[in-house]
């Protein structure tokens, strides 16, 4: 934004504390001059007193020009030092502000002394870098795994076709088949993508919305999914409304009951979901059967394209970005998740979202 030129803020306090001292000069040697003139008798200024009224006057007059000439320069380099002084923090700030502008978020002003605004001011400062630089790294991480997986299929796609090309006799049918996985995986991921920076952004209409009918509906579409790996799913819990998008609300439940579904035990597994309504809370819990995982390894699963190996079936794995657009989801929404291992396997997600007024 394009400025006109103006006084610093030094100088604007200097001139300030040097015009507040001239003014308090001129009222002290005001009341001194009223004194003189009314208080002090006529008879002491006399031929036999030595001195009338006005040579003291003339006498005075002098002497309160020079001492406002003094309090003036006093009040504009006092000023000036006290100035310097009060805005030595600000000018740390300033160049912090330009570092960053810069593109550099390494940068800390870490501001010493006691509390005071200054001192406040740098701390957000400091803690807003600390945040940004986080995010920074999220995204730059995000845009290579995005970048490699989204490559990966091309390349497959690219070889494919350079292998039938210089194939005499290529099997169609089956190249056909192979391109069909491949452009299915790449949609797949390519929608996922889209769908994680949609509710990154908040783009979305908030309305009323009942979680118990969005996991009947969830559960409804993956039921043929569970039956065909022999997997029970049950539901429980009692009516509960929260304030949301419901078409997103709707993937954070399918998510994350799909991922109940394919990372379980590779026979007769279970997956539970439950609603439940708080005083200021709707809560939804989906636990599944399966193989035991440690706690370190449960904290990567909301990173986007970590698929947690140890634990992935061979059908069904996905891109790897379920429960990061699920994690994106419950934040959208003023939400929290949690993930932990359940005793004796398997995984327990618990969201925690506000109930609708």
């Amino acid at each position: 934004m394009d400025r006109q030129p103006g006084l610093s803020v030094r100088l604007k306090l200097t001139l300030s504390y040097a015009g507040f001292i001239m003014i308090a000069g001129v009222m002290l040697l005001a009341v001194v001059w009223v004194f003189l003139l009314r208080y002090v008798p006529e008879v002491m200024f006399g031929p036999a007193s030595g001195p009338d009224r006005s040579d003291l006057m003339d006498a005075f007059a002098p002497k309160v020009a020079i001492m406002l000439v003094c309090l003036l320069v006093f009040g504009l380099v006092g000023g000036w030092i006290l100035a310097g002084s009060m805005l030595a923090p600000l000018t740390r700030i300033t160049n912090a502000t330009r570092l960053v502008a810069d593109g550099s978020l390494s940068h800390r002003i870490r501001l010493e002394g006691r509390k005071d605004e200054f001192r406040d001011l740098a701390d957000d400062f400091d803690a807003m870098l600390t945040r940004l630089e986080a995010h920074d790294a999220e995204q730059q991480r995000f845009a290579a795994n995005a970048s490699h997986e989204l490559r990966t299929p091309l390349a497959i796609t690219q070889t494919l076709l350079e292998v039938a090309r210089t194939d005499p006799n290529p099997n169609t049918a089956e190249l056909i088949e192979r391109l069909h996985f491949v452009n299915t995986r790449a949609i797949d991921l390519t929608e996922a993508l889209l769908l994680l920076s949609r509710a990154d952004q908040q783009s979305f209409t908030r309305a009323p919305v009942d979680l118990s009918l969005v996991v009947e509906e969830a559960t409804e579409t993956l039921l043929p999914l569970a039956e065909k790996g022999g997997i029970t799913i049950e539901t429980s819990g009692e009516v509960v409304v929260t304030t949301g998008s419901h078409p997103l609300l709707l993937q954070m439940v399918t998510n994350l009951v799909h991922n109940a579904i394919v990372h379980n035990s590779p026979d007769r597994g279970t997956v539970w979901v439950a609603t439940e309504a708080h005083a200021d809370t709707a809560v939804l819990r989906v636990e599944n059967t399966g193989a035991i995982v440690s706690a370190q390894l449960v904290s990567t699963f909301t990173e986007p394209f970590q698929r947690g190996t140890q634990r992935v079936r061979t059908d069904h794995a996905g891109v790897g970005l379920g429960l990061a657009i699920v994690k994106s989801i419950v934040h959208a929404h003023g939400g929290t998740l949690t993930l932990a291992p359940r005793d004796g396997g398997g995984l327990s997600v618990t969201v925690q979202l506000p109930v609708a007024e």
